[in-house]
Order: C-alpha cells, then sequence, then structure tokens
C-alpha cells in the first residue's frame, strides 16, 4: 500500500517551473566563488518569486553592470554528532544505499557473520552497546586514530523509534580489533558488509565532527539587490574519519564549498550572471531502503520481518525493483485499492502499529492476553 499510494501522488504530481540567478564573483585575489540572488528591489526573493524566463531575464538585465559589495561576512562553528550503531534497520538502509545489497541479502550475510562469531545478533531494535564493546571500541580509536578523536567520556545512546524492542545490543563486532583482512574474509559481501559494521561501532563512539560555515553577502550600491553565497569547511573530522557516509543525503552541495577569504566593504569582480531554470519534482518512489525507513517510523514491523516484507511483495509481484526502485504491478494496485475499500480498518496504517504495542504489552505483563484476544 505503502508503495502504491506513493506512486499514485507521483502520477497526480503536477511539476512547477521557477527559475533562480546565480553571479559568479572573483575576489581581489583571483578567487572565484557562487552567490545566488536573495533580495531584489528590497525584496525577499522566494522559491517561485521567478516563474518563467521572462521574469527571471528582466533581473538580468536590471543587475547587468551593477557594482557589487560585501556588506557581511559570518562564521559559524557547528557540531555534528556521530551516528548511533547500527540496529537491524539501518543496517539494511546503509547497505543497500551504499553496498547495493538488499535488505534480504544483508541478512543472509549478517547470519553466516554471526554464526561464525564474527558479530553480535543482527536481528536487534537496541542502540546500546555492551560495556566490553564501548571499552573495545575506544581503545581501538585511540590506536587507529589517536586520542584527540576519543571523547572524555563514553557514549551511551537512547532509542527514538516507535515500538522498540530491546532485547539485544546494537549489531557490532565481537572483537572490534579484527580487520576483515585479519579475519582473512573470502566472500566480498561478507567482507564488505563486517567494514561497514565496524566503521559504524568506531564511529559511534568518536568525537563530534567539527566545521565551519560562511555565509556571505554582497549588496549593489544602493542596496536593494543582494546575493548571498554559503561555504563550509570541515576543521576537524572526528567521527567521519571511520565512517563517512552522510546519512542526509540532501545536503545541499553549494554549502560544502569552500569560500576565499574576503573582507567587509571590499567590492568583487563580476563574472557572470546566469539564471537557472528549474522545476518542482514529485517524492522519489521508494527504494528498498526507504521502504524500510518508512516501515520504521510508522511502526510497522520488527527486526526480524523488514527483510521479508520487502522480498515478499517482490515475489508475489506486487512490485517490481527496476534501477532501485520499487515501481508497483497492476496486480499490487488491484490488491491495495480491493483491501482500501473493503477492509480499510485493517490495512490502516497504524492498525499494525497498535496490534504490534499490544503484543509488547502482553509480553511485558502490562496487558492480558485473554482479553485482546477477544477484542481481536
Amino acid at each position: 500500500r505503502l508503495v502504491v499510494d506513493r506512486e499514485m501522488d507521483i502520477e497526480k504530481f503536477k511539476k512547477e517551473e521557477f527559475w533562480s540567478i546565480s553571479s559568479i564573483f572573483q575576489s581581489k585575489e583571483k578567487k572565484e566563488f557562487e552567490a545566488t540572488l536573495n533580495y531584489y528591489k528590497g525584496e525577499k526573493v522566494e522559491k517561485f518569486s521567478f516563474k518563467e524566463e521572462e521574469s527571471a531575464s528582466d533581473v538580468l538585465r536590471n543587475l547587468e553592470g551593477e557594482k557589487f559589495f560585501i556588506k557581511k561576512v559570518e562564521s559559524k562553528s557547528k557540531k555534528r554528532n556521530p551516528y548511533a550503531p547500527f540496529t537491524t534497520s539501518t543496517l539494511q538502509q546503509n547497505a543497500s544505499n551504499t553496498l547495493r545489497i538488499s535488505p534480504r541479502d544483508v541478512m543472509s550475510i549478517a547470519q553466516k557473520l554471526y554464526e561464525a562469531g564474527l558479530i553480535t545478533y543482527m536481528r536487534t531494535d537496541g542502540i546500546e552497546m555492551a560495556q566490553e564493546g564501548i571499552t573495545g571500541a575506544r581503545k581501538q580509536i585511540a590506536s587507529l586514530y589517536g586520542n584527540d578523536f576519543v571523547p572524555e567520556k563514553p557514549i551511551f545512546y537512547k532509542n527514538k523509534a516507535k515500538n522498540v524492542q530491546e532485547a539485544h545490543e546494537c549489531i557490532r563486532p565481537t572483537d572490534i580489533n579484527k580487520t576483515s583482512e585479519n579475519l582473512n574474509l573470502q566472500d566480498i559481501n561478507q567482507k564488505r558488509l563486517y567494514d561497514l559494521i565496524r566503521n559504524r561501532t568506531l564511529a559511534s563512539q568518536m568525537e563530534d565532527e567539527i566545521s565551519e560555515t560562511t555565509t556571505i553577502i554582497l549588496k549593489n550600491e544602493d542596496k536593494i539587490n543582494s546575493l548571498k553565497a554559503t561555504g563550509r569547511v570541515v576543521i576537524f573530522e572526528g567521527f567521519r574519519k571511520a565512517f563517512s557516509y552522510d546519512e542526509n543525503d540532501e545536503t545541499n552541495n553549494n554549502e560544502n564549498k569552500e569560500l576565499p577569504i574576503i573582507e567587509k566593504g571590499k567590492e568583487v569582480i563580476t563574472d557572470d550572471i546566469v539564471p537557472q531554470q528549474h522545476f518542482t519534482q514529485a517524492k522519489p518512489r521508494y527504494s528498498e531502503a526507504s521502504l524500510v525507513k518508512k516501515m520504521v517510523d510508522l511502526g510497522i514491523g520488527r527486526p526480524s520481518t523488514y527483510a521479508s516484507i520487502v522480498s515478499t511483495i517482490q515475489s508475489r509481484q506486487y512490485v517490481r525493483k527496476e534501477k532501485n526502485r520499487l515501481i508497483p504491478e497492476d496486480k499490487g494496485k488491484l490488491i491495495s485499492i480491493f483491501l482500501t475499500e473493503y477492509f480499510k480498518k485493517y490495512v490502516e496504517y497504524d492498525y499494525t502499529a497498535e496490534l504490534e504495542v499490544e503484543l509488547d504489552n502482553i509480553s511485558s505483563g502490562k496487558s492480558e492476553w485473554v482479553k485482546i484476544l477477544a477484542k481481536f
């Protein structure tokens, strides 16, 4: 149903055109940087301020030949916390995104690593780590990267996900000192998955990443037009030394550009002003990784069922995978529409989640199973 609903949203989506205006500037030292128009004739430039080429061209004509000066230079330091160690769902998502291994295959490979005694149990919601794991990770970080990367105190994580059963600790190597090379793993995917788990475990006990974000505001002589440039420089890598994959895929790449050192009040040379055409985009189809993430967010499923749910909808031909995206087949659409029409209550997203909570309450002794069964 999630996959079908997303497809219907995509089919209904009407794209809208909008334009942005950027300029390449040069500092006196001949260093180039790009800035985007953020105020025009004293009014803030919004996403849909310029809806067609004609209005963007008018702005361009007005800006050409104008002198721009550095009005403001502001730098802020920012810390980014390390990621928590892996649970079943985050391991499936990461391995799917970075290693292109399906959730089902991830579980099969992890099972083999677990049976060989190389990692802890791979079906878990827990993000806490046993004391021996923390101690081992901290020693290994000091030995690999130096004491600067080891926080003063160990880091403990709290789970924010819905319906969490923390019977097991996180997924981590049983001996953090062993690399995939030491273990002489022959299977390439076992090697890649073990390295991913080990690097994430190390990163979870490392110092924050520290970066500096610089914002430059440029204004014309009468100060009614202004452009803004943003750049980011990493000052201290911290946990990214071990685990560099960025979970926030939507990071604006422009923000990661390094800006030249510029003095306030100085004039800059305008190299080129360029209008850019954009279109709004529908939400993308689910990948296996993003579908698992959505199930976790909604509280549907368990560590033992995410992979089987994703593979079952494909094996029954409700959904097909194309270019790593899930597309509903006609059969899947018909079944989803039929069930939503006649069994609405049972296919609501919160129905399963609430049932999971009731089952948890039985296992923790908060509810009586007879009453829950009678209600069911």
